[in-house]
């Protein structure tokens, strides 16, 4: 299986958690420490699921997520 990482800014994200509802292999949650502007931002909470799929990336509306995806095992 493919393995991807995800990584969230957390002083761009406004929680909106769009990103939690498209992963489908629920790699992402709700924080629970606000960010600056006071929202809860979205962390990978289950890091080593993620495939890299980039669902979160495309439905973000404010550019937070970046998605890598470790081409070793292609």
């Amino acid at each position: 299986m493919r393995k991807g990482s995800v990584t969230i800014d957390r002083e761009l994200c406004k929680g909106c958690l769009l990103c939690i509802r498209a992963c489908p292999f629920g790699v992402l949650a709700e924080d629970t420490a606000m960010n600056s502007s006071g929202v809860y931002p979205v962390i990978a909470g289950t890091p080593d699921a993620c495939t890299g799929c980039a669902s979160c990336y495309r439905v973000c509306p404010d550019c937070a997520i970046t998605v890598y995806v470790d081409e070793g095992d292609a």
